[in-house]
């Protein structure tokens, strides 16, 4: 059962509304607390205490924390999240020297089901609000802090371009309340075309992440099902038009998978693909979830891969892998902490060698 409207899930307009009893610069004083200070409405001292009862009760908190698990010495947090009706969502905070970065959720769950991620193991339950989206924000907003929280990617649990209206939303809210610079704004996806051709349309450059894992039909097919609905010439085509419109570099994901899709022949096909967007490749050991038995691939073949892509003319990096001890590196979010994990079956792809 879906739950009805959280305190970030309402507009300002819809705020107005709430307080029509109450004097006009109520409105300015609860939506800079939720947005400006990110305060609840029980921490809104310069408020009544009447009113900041009715807030709590008007405006319920979209998440409750069900556990929080910390890696690399506190730098890295993952937070699991229950929601009204009982659904669960994990977010990841990471800290750097120069910047703190969460990672969202836009869904409950996954139906995209890549075969190798731990989400799309798990299966798909429901779509996110606005608000539940935003929350998580605000949420990582108040534990980075001193810190100030800067970048916020949509990798988390779910595909955010088929829940488009809700990850939109969010966007605009993040941009234009919350304060982020929408180029510290990514949006990744596995390759939802219509959806990136909407992203095109949209007002803010946002970054774009593709998740591609493959560079030729047969192989993503078995990889990422969703290829067989939008093949690679689809993808590309609707990423060029992304390119042109908005002007922003592309970046590509690719999770390194040992005798799968690290080979020559694919960093080959890879550097044919993504050269002429002047794209860059984000190269990613395999992190290992229990329902997908195949390896990452070895340091020395992530090194080879990442080699041969920039002799071909591809910026490409090997991207430092956080949290995996508590499953919240990448393709691990799957309502588990610690060392638990999804119990998941599914097929292993063919192996593929030089």
């Amino acid at each position: 059962m879906k739950p009805g409207p959280t305190r970030y899930d309402i507009s300002r307009d819809q705020l107005g509304a709430l307080l029509s009893d109450e004097p006009g610069y109520r409105v300015d004083q609860v939506w800079r607390a939720l947005y400006t200070e990110r305060r609840a409405p029980a921490d809104m001292t310069n408020l009544p205490v009447a009113l900041r009862d009715r807030l709590d009760e008007a405006l319920p908190a979209a998440l409750t924390l069900a556990h929080e698990s910390r890696a690399d010495d506190g730098e890295t947090l993952k937070h699991l999240w229950t929601l009204a009706g009982g659904a669960t969502i994990e977010s990841v905070l990471m800290h750097s020297p120069d910047r703190s970065t969460v990672c969202i959720s836009t869904q409950a769950g996954c139906a995209m089901a890549c075969s190798f991620c731990a989400t799309g193991q798990a299966g798909f339950d429901r779509h996110l609000s606005v608000g539940e989206i935003v929350e998580q924000v605000v949420e990582a907003s108040r534990r980075a802090a001193p810190r100030r929280l800067s970048h916020v990617v949509f990798m988390g649990m779910g595909e955010p371009l088929a829940n488009y209206d809700a990850t939109w939303g969010a966007v605009e809210r993040i941009h234009d309340d919350l304060g982020l610079s929408a180029r510290h704004i990514t949006v990744s996806t596995v390759g939802v075309v219509g959806g990136i051709r909407r992203l095109a349309e949209e007002r803010l450059p946002v970054t774009l992440a593709v998740s591609i894992h493959a560079a030729t039909d047969d192989l993503r097919n078995e990889l990422v099902p969703l290829n067989k609905r939008a093949p690679l010439a689809e993808l590309m085509a609707a990423c060029r038009d992304y390119l042109a419109v908005k002007n922003r570099r592309l970046t590509f994901e690719w999770a390194m998978i040992d005798g799968v899709n690290d080979t020559y022949e694919q960093a080959t096909a890879l550097a044919e693909l993504v050269r002429p967007l002047r794209a860059h490749v984000n190269l990613i050991p395999l992190n290992p979830t229990p329902g997908y038995l195949v390896r990452g691939s070895k340091p020395a073949r992530l090194r080879s891969f990442r080699d041969h892509l920039t002799e071909l003319g591809v910026n490409a990096t090997i991207r430092r892998t956080r949290g995996s001890d508590i499953d919240a590196a990448c393709g691990q979010l799957s309502l588990a902490h610690g060392t638990e994990g999804v119990a998941a079956t599914v097929a292993t792809p063919t192996r593929r060698r030089d």
